[in-house]
């Protein structure tokens, strides 16, 4: 799999998307009744296939996948916590589900949802069943449980980052519609000023590129593993070109095995694949809410929302959280206008070092 470029179009070349997909990405249920109904939620058995990886079993061990619809009531009970509140009825019906470590709003019938006001994605829609909220089991697992019960990312004391500037020579990456410039370019100097700042914090950082070269993917992947990264960061502009009305910050990192991708630009979207990567959910989850959270405070511009992704290459082989940011459209011209800016670009450094202090 391959990330050619940071557009959100699709390539022309790419391959079809499954049948009960449309071009918007719409996700079909994982089995939940569309009414209000006196039975036991349905249940969608995804088959997981064996680790796609060499790594020890003991290494990359998981809970097993719950993959049942849950009555959110009933699993606020058994952890105690409130039960979820109705918030709004119009134009949809929206619940809050809080924790000690914060607040996720629920809608009904939609994949967006909230944490702390930071915008994510789940892989299926809440349902109402016999006038209760209910969860598919998979989204309890690897969206609500990290978030409200899990603790926070803990860093060591050696801390190691690969931060990976997005393209490089021949792959240019997008351009600004401002003066034309690349996106390999801007990319590389974020990483720079990111290294500058977290150096004095105690980190060990290492680029994976210095220059204006062509790094593969699978490079890029080698290289962390190489030198033993606690984190990996790829670092990236966006753009949604002819479109130049789109903005904002997106994070990404990688979609759990048996659910559906937020995005796939037209990329097969193949839900019980598991690669290294997804030992690390919970994780990847969590650095993802941080990193954004702090890209939104430093940049000031849109939340486009935590992201899942199965085509992104540097994310699918990482054995170590992993995520990939898009810190603004070059195809917008009044943020193109603000990444060419130095002072900018070191808004965003500063913003990453503020979420790995």
């Amino acid at each position: 799999m391959l990330l050619t470029g940071c557009s959100t179009v699709p390539t022309d070349n790419a391959e079809p998307l499954p049948g009960e997909w449309s071009v918007t990405n719409a996700v079909p249920a994982a089995g939940a009744p569309k009414t209000s109904r006196s039975v036991k939620p349905a249940v969608r058995i995804v088959p997981i296939p064996p680790v796609q990886t060499n790594v020890p079993p003991s290494k990359i061990s998981q809970p097993a996948p719950i993959l049942a619809w849950t009555s959110l009531n009933r699993w606020a009970a058994d952890n105690k916590l409130s039960a979820p509140r109705k918030i709004s009825s119009s134009p949809v019906a929206s619940y809050a589900i809080t924790s000690p470590k914060g607040t996720m709003v629920l809608v009904i019938g939609s994949r967006e949802t909230s944490w702390r006001g930071l915008g994510m994605h789940l892989g299926f829609a809440p349902e109402i069943i016999d006038d209760q909220v209910y969860i598919y089991g998979l989204d309890l697992q690897k969206n609500l449980e990290p978030l409200l019960l899990g603790e926070p990312l803990a860093f060591s004391p050696n801390r190691v980052l690969v931060l990976d500037p997005g393209h490089g020579g021949v792959n240019v990456g997008t351009h600004s519609l401002v003066d034309g410039r690349f996106e390999k370019e801007f990319t590389l100097d974020w990483a720079r000023r990111i290294k500058s700042l977290l150096v004095t914090n105690g980190w060990t950082v290492f680029l994976t590129r210095t220059n204006d070269s062509d790094v593969s993917l699978s490079n890029r992947v080698a290289f962390a593993e190489a030198h033993h990264a606690d984190l990996f960061i790829s670092l990236h502009f966006n753009s949604a070109a002819p479109d130049k009305k789109q903005n904002g910050v997106e994070t990404y990192c990688l979609t759990p095995t048996g659910m559906p991708s937020t995005l796939t630009r037209g990329f097969n979207d193949a839900w019980t694949n598991r690669f290294p990567n997804n030992a690390f959910d919970a994780e990847n989850l969590k650095l993802a809410v941080r990193l954004h959270a702090a890209l939104l405070r430093g940049s000031g511009e849109e939340d486009r929302g935590i992201r899942r992704a199965r085509f992104m290459g540097v994310l699918l082989g990482q054995k170590r959280p992993a995520v990939l940011v898009e810190g603004g459209y070059l195809s917008n011209t009044r943020e193109a206008e603000k990444i060419q800016t130095p002072q900018f670009r070191q808004k965003l450094a500063e913003a990453v070092t503020a979420a790995l202090k």
